[in-house]
């Protein structure tokens, strides 16, 4: 029996490089298909309902919404634009028929953008390009497009993937057209356009009517009232309330269970429905351990779908529990090893691109991410909830191939004003960065493109923008892997650390502010083996910051002078993970963040070295 069509309804899926306004263009189909009342009070940015969201203005999670237009139901997917995240991007990609590939007029397409788009085509989704921006100052329209066209050829699209129609946005304005002329600029009037050519080009879900319930498992949330709830895409047959389904599991077993309750999306609401048909995007509960990847079928004939593959993790770090003299003084709920994994693999259910491992000691777990943002995340997130931890230096996730050690590498592209060109580039190449391409726009700034090791932009962002003077622009995307590069010295300068516990006074600061960057202010409790600033030399120094000034009946010629203290800079958590070596970690808690040594006692820490040295000179690779 042929394919039918549910014309009635539309999936697509939204992806772009970071801030190119995918959520800004969600926000505007929302408003202009009436999902508010006309005196409601909304948010920018509504999909981003995560505090660390809003924040930090970036999209961390996928997530779904709808439009009603006409007679067409269009489900929408906002999908986040950082490759750490790309797991999310890859489980938004599994729900829809279509995506709109979003480009900034002016940036034109990106690292992240390369990697959804790569993503997209493997899927054999059709694409509508839509530029949006079109009204910045230095929009370059057609170069863009070009640049586009150039893309989809680099990455192997076959002709029918190159015959996409293109749409023109100011999503921030809330208008499209399809037939925008940059030398005539004429603003559109609404979205209208746009949801016309989503309709036209986007192909409606098939199913086979023959076929037995099929639905995948493409996400995950939690109520407090019904527990784990799971967000699928039904590919065959239909699903009602109260059915009886085959659960097929990731293990391969088939479990017999009941969908006690079942919604589907209108706008941002879920709303309770009897039955879903197929292409639709729905929300069960009802299962209590079901997991991202698993598929409902029909009881009498289950039929599973392929799990879920995504990339492989090239970055981890160390979290184990709070070990320094300060553990359980701040705030800090949850301080002990049965929590803190408890927790661990509380985050595997939903976040497929995450593992977690056991290492040598029983209270300390290796966590493998996507990049830097997606761990630091994680790590923001658990402090929120009270939990107080010990996080280690990011490493990378070496794999071996042929017999030969082979890292991650990762695709750079850099946007800075012309006089930076000469520092970045000796910057790039002490951490063995090769350049692919320079391109100057003629506008005073200059596009260069590097293939660096993962291992070498550790803690390249800060130096980065400390040299630009803050004008730099990086992105950057996992590019394959390559033979270890050897030995890279990421970071010029040691740490100057406290030598004994005590509160931090202001004389001690004084004499040791021109040692380097001090991190605590005076009345900060320190302990030993405590980071409490950077040093300006190459090495570490230890320091008495707890020192007082004695009182003597001698007067100072000088004790009427003004002592001016420099203001401390304490990193926050992305610096502070940047900034630490391998025999370094970071203390979070609640209340602060600390740096300190691994070893808080000074001659285990020379014996450690010592140790490492030795390795060195056996030939372990050392980063």
């Amino acid at each position: 029996m042929p394919n039918a069509l549910r014309s009635e309804l539309r999936n697509i899926a939204i992806v772009a490089h970071v801030d190119h306004g995918k959520t800004t263009l969600v926000d505007g189909l929302l408003r202009q298909s009436g999902a508010f009342r006309a005196n409601q009070e909304v948010a920018e940015r509504v999909m981003d309902s995560m505090d660390l969201e809003r924040e930090k203005g970036i999209t961390i999670l996928a997530k779904n919404t709808a439009v009603q237009y006409g007679e067409t139901k269009i489900n929408i997917v906002d999908t986040p634009g950082h490759a750490d995240f790309g797991g999310e991007v890859e489980r938004g990609l599994t729900m829809v028929d279509g995506v709109l590939l979003l480009v900034d007029a002016s940036e034109g397409p990106l690292p992240q953008t390369r990697f959804v788009l790569r993503k997209t085509l493997q899927a054999r989704l059709p694409v509508i390009l839509v530029i949006n921006k079109v009204d910045r100052s230095d929009a370059r329209i057609a170069e863009v497009i070009d640049e586009v066209y150039e893309l989809f050829l680099d990455l192997d699209a076959d002709e029918s993937q190159i015959e996409f129609p293109i749409v023109y946005t100011n999503a921030k304005d809330g208008w499209a057209s399809v037939d925008y002329d940059p030398d005539n600029p004429v603003e559109g009037e609404s979205l209208r356009p746009l949801l016309d050519l989503i309709v036209e080009r986007i192909p409606a879900p098939t199913h086979d009517p023959a076929h037995p319930l099929q639905a995948l498992v493409t996400n995950l949330d939690a109520s407090p009232y019904l527990g784990r709830i799971a967000l699928c895409r039904v590919r065959h047959g239909t699903l009602r309330r109260g059915q009886q389904v085959a659960w097929c599991r990731t293990d391969g077993s088939i479990e017999r269970v009941k969908v006690t309750e079942l919604y589907v999306t209108d706008a941002l609401e879920r709303v309770e429905a009897q039955e879903a048909g197929p292409g639709e995007i729905i929300a069960i509960a009802g299962l209590s351990d079901v997991t991202i990847g698993e598929t409902l079928a029909d009881p009498e004939d289950p039929r599973p779908l392929p799990v879920i593959h995504v990339d492989d993790p090239s970055l981890s770090v160390t979290i184990g529990i709070n070990t320094s003299p300060l553990a359980g003084q701040e705030r800090g709920t949850k301080v002990t090893a049965r929590l803190l994994k408890g927790r661990l693999d509380s985050e595997l259910v939903g976040n497929v691109s995450l593992r977690v491992l056991p290492t040598e000691r029983p209270d300390t777990w290796e966590v493998q991410g996507r990049g830097e943002l997606q761990l630091a995340i994680l790590v923001e997130l658990m402090r929120r909830e009270g939990f107080e931890m010990t996080v280690g230096k990011p490493q990378v996730v070496t794999q071996e191939i042929d017999g030969v050690l082979h890292e991650p590498m990762e695709h750079m592209t850099i946007d800075i004003p012309e006089e930076h060109v000469g520092v970045v580039t000796q910057l790039l190449a002490s951490r063995k960065g090769r350049m692919g391409e320079m391109v100057n726009h003629g506008t005073g700034w200059v596009r260069m493109e590097y293939r660096v090791p993962a291992r070498g932009l550790i803690g390249f962002r800060t130096e980065f923008l400390t040299e630009t003077r803050g004008t730099g622009i990086l992105h950057h995307v996992f590019d394959g892997y390559e033979p270890w590069q050897g030995a890279l010295r990421l970071r010029p300068t040691g740490s100057l650390i406290a030598d004994r516990p005590g509160k931090v006074t202001t004389f001690a600061l004084t004499g040791l502010q021109d040692r380097g960057t001090l991190f605590v202010a005076p009345g900060t409790e320190v302990y030993n083996g405590m980071i409490v600033g950077e040093h300006n030399r190459a090495e570490d120094l230890e320091v008495n910051i707890v020192r007082e000034k004695h009182l003597t009946n001698m007067r100072s010629s000088t004790a009427d002078e003004l002592e001016r203290l420099t203001p401390p800079a304490p990193p926050t958590l992305d610096e502070a993970l940047e900034f630490v070596r391998e025999d370094e970690c970071v203390e979070v808690t609640p209340g602060n963040i600390r740096l300190r040594k691994v070893e808080l006692d000074p001659h285990a820490r020379v014996k450690a070295m010592r140790a490492k040295a030795r390795e060195a000179r056996q030939g372990v690779p050392v980063a």
